[in-house]
């Protein structure tokens, strides 16, 4: 995927195909830190003199496997790994295709706006298919382990959280999501940019497996530094029980100032960071490698 670059025009078709598998990778590299994110990030305020229920991301996982076991850093992984496919697919397609727009021939080089403006549409696309499988996701990683169990499953959650509200129920958290993913923009113009470097000090020209992860990693964690704080919101919103905010995303937000102050945006933000470079180097890996079976 050399975009920047560019020797031949981009291919959504191809692009949706890379992206679904790389976004597959991402998914098996990084969900048990996801599952500790989101922990932290909507745990409860502790009562008066009572310590929180986790200390920081240490003390989470390590209740996490006491308790739960290795599985217990897997629950909800169903849903992102069906949904995966189609939410980085898109992402990666609508990218390419954004591009396209742009290249008027086969060795047309993109400019970073351009890439720049590509890639917050791609963001915006694919945060619109996010939807339904990052509210399920977040219901199961976050429903308490004893006591009864409210939703056995992906589609269990599914068909319940439709019975609930209807598609308005399973789309609840959208417009946190379309804030959230907007920054996609800034994450393939510091992939794009560091391969380009990668490519002028290359003696062939040609990327390697070892920029594509330090561009991809580094890429990650620009992305969620600036998307940290829509993902404490839209976990809090998309956790909390129907009618708990009346006016979605801007009611979490007036809470969140009033109880626990602007700290609390960037709760959660280290698993987060340590999360974002393996999993998003696994993401452009998947696309680079399946990219080259696709033009072979």
């Amino acid at each position: 995927m050399a975009a920047a670059t560019a020797d031949h025009k981009a291919n959504p078709v191809k692009s949706f195909i890379a992206g679904g598998f790389g976004g597959i990778c991402s998914v098996l590299t990084g969900y048990p830190l996801d599952t500790i994110k989101v922990r932290l990030q909507t745990m409860p305020l502790p009562a008066a003199g009572q310590p929180p229920k986790y200390k920081g991301i240490i003390d989470c996982t390590v209740k996490t496997f006491s308790t739960e076991g290795v599985r217990g850093f897997y629950r909800g992984i169903s849903a992102p790994l069906v949904g995966v496919t189609p939410i980085y697919a898109v992402d990666f397609a609508v990218y390419a295709a954004g591009k396209r727009l742009f290249q008027t021939d086969e060795h047309v080089k993109l400019t970073y706006t351009q890439i720049f403006i590509a890639g917050v549409g791609a963001g915006i696309c694919s945060a619109l298919v996010t939807v339904p499988t990052d509210r399920i996701k977040v219901l199961l990683q976050t429903q308490p382990v004893t006591g009864p169990v409210m939703y056995n499953g992906m589609l269990d959650t599914a068909i319940k959280l439709y019975r609930q509200g209807g598609l308005r129920s399973l789309f609840k958290g959208t417009c946190a999501c379309v804030l959230r993913d907007s920054p996609t923009g800034v994450y393939f113009v510091v992939y794009e940019g560091l391969q380009d470097l990668a490519r002028r000090r290359s003696a062939t020209g040609q990327i390697t497996p070892t920029s594509t992860i330090f561009a991809g990693g580094t890429a990650g964690i620009a992305f969620w530094s600036l998307a940290v704080p829509f993902d404490v919101l839209k976990s809090r919103l998309q956790s909390a029980p129907e009618g708990t905010y009346t006016h979605g995303i801007r009611s979490v937000f007036r809470e969140l100032m009033a109880t626990e102050g602007p700290k609390a945006l960037y709760r959660g933000v280290l698993p987060i960071l340590i999360r974002a470079f393996p999993s998003t180097a696994a993401v452009f890996v998947g696309v680079e490698l399946a990219n080259d079976v696709l033009n072979a």
